[in-house]
């Protein structure tokens, strides 16, 4: 079993009347969802002082993990110290267009710095030309160096440049060069997270893998219907609207 299926199973038990859809299970109540939720600030204006805030309100709330760009892993490490949130940076992020060697050292400085998980975008290229090869090569290439670090990878396919055909095989890709999730999104290069690309990777990943929807992720009922299709988690800086049952105006 993967670590990211040990994790479901905790996120699970505090979920009270709820249905397995999905390979996983839909929280009934909103404070649930908290601990799907990966809350999340990426944008490279950011300052300290907004990345420190959002440190604030995922130990608060009690989220999974704030999920920031590299330069900040060290600050919200420190930052989230004793509260149990997880510290999470991206790799090749927005566009994966970078070489995987170079991936792979971002990855190991990130996981120095503190990082618990890492969110990397594949060769979108290679994903749309279907070059499984060459995406199993770019993954594994970031795991092993993730998963001697004691991190764990998820992997952004970045589902709205691709074809159905094209996503089943980068998440194919994903499971054979051992990352533990897949991921829908970036939220930077058009598209969302849609429950039917959600069920999509869940039926091509199967149960033991995690599955991150991410991207336009804004309410209650958009985290809800994620994961009833089969998310495990959800990527979103709208978290604190999602939790309170509002709706959130961020583009991520």
């Amino acid at each position: 079993m993967s670590n990211e299926a040990a994790a479901a199973g905790d996120a699970a038990g505090t979920t009270e009347g709820a249905p397995a859809v999905g390979g996983a299970p839909a929280p009934a109540r909103s404070r649930d969802i908290a601990s799907y939720i990966d809350h999340t600030l990426l944008k490279p204006e950011a300052s300290e002082a907004e990345i420190l805030k959002v440190c604030f309100e995922a130990a608060e709330y009690r989220f999974k993990s704030v999920c920031v760009n590299p330069i900040w892993v060290k600050t919200v490490k420190t930052a989230l110290k004793g509260s149990g949130v997880l510290t999470c940076s991206v790799v090749g992020f927005p566009l994966g267009a970078t070489p995987t060697d170079v991936k792979a050292f971002e990855a190991r400085g990130a996981v120095l710095d503190g990082a618990d998980e890492i969110d990397m975008v594949v060769n979108i290229a290679a994903a749309r030309a279907g070059d499984k090869g060459a995406l199993v090569d770019d993954i594994t290439a970031v795991a092993e160096v993730v998963h001697a670090g004691g991190a764990m990878l998820k992997v952004i396919i970045e589902t709205g440049l691709l074809s159905d055909e094209q996503k089943v095989i980068a998440c194919q890709a994903a499971v054979e060069a051992g990352a533990d999730f897949v991921k829908t999104s970036t939220g930077f290069n058009g598209g969302g997270a849609t429950p039917e690309d959600i069920a999509l990777m869940r039926r091509t990943v199967g149960p033991d893998l995690g599955v991150k929807a991410s991207g336009g992720v804004r309410s209650l009922a958009d985290a809800q219907a994620m994961i009833a299709a089969g998310a495990t988690r959800i990527g979103a800086s709208s978290g604190i609207a999602i939790v309170k049952g509002e709706q959130g105006s961020s583009a991520y």
